[in-house]
């Protein structure tokens, strides 16, 4: 079995909730674990975006199930990519906006 990264724990809470993450960012302000902080900005950014989209699609009463679906699945299967990477000590970049989310949220420690 392979040594874990330092920071793992601190990277999984970050995929559980908004608030695990912001619990996980906090607890990443001291030691500074860059596997952590790469893992908060990921999740960090799933859960904005999530959050952001379903407080729009509300505000426009947007009642089409079909895109609650859509949008839900996007944010699961986002959430359990970025969760299984920081369990199995990997850095994956989320397809589509991991890129940017890193160079995004800098202020992240």
């Amino acid at each position: 079995m392979s040594s874990s990264k330092p920071g793992r724990s601190t990277a999984i809470v970050s995929y559980i909730t908004i608030l695990g993450c912001l619990i996980a960012i906090t607890m990443n302000m001291e030691p500074k674990q860059a596997f952590a902080r790469f893992h908060a900005k990921q999740a960090f950014g799933t859960h904005l975006i999530y959050h952001s989209l379903a407080t729009y699609l509300n505000l426009t009463n947007v009642d089409i199930v079909m895109v609650w679906g859509v949008l839900w699945v996007v944010y699961l299967v986002a959430i359990i990519y970025g969760f299984i990477g920081a369990i199995n000590n990997r850095e994956g970049l989320l397809p589509g906006l991991g890129a940017k989310f890193q160079k995004w949220f800098t202020f992240i420690p």
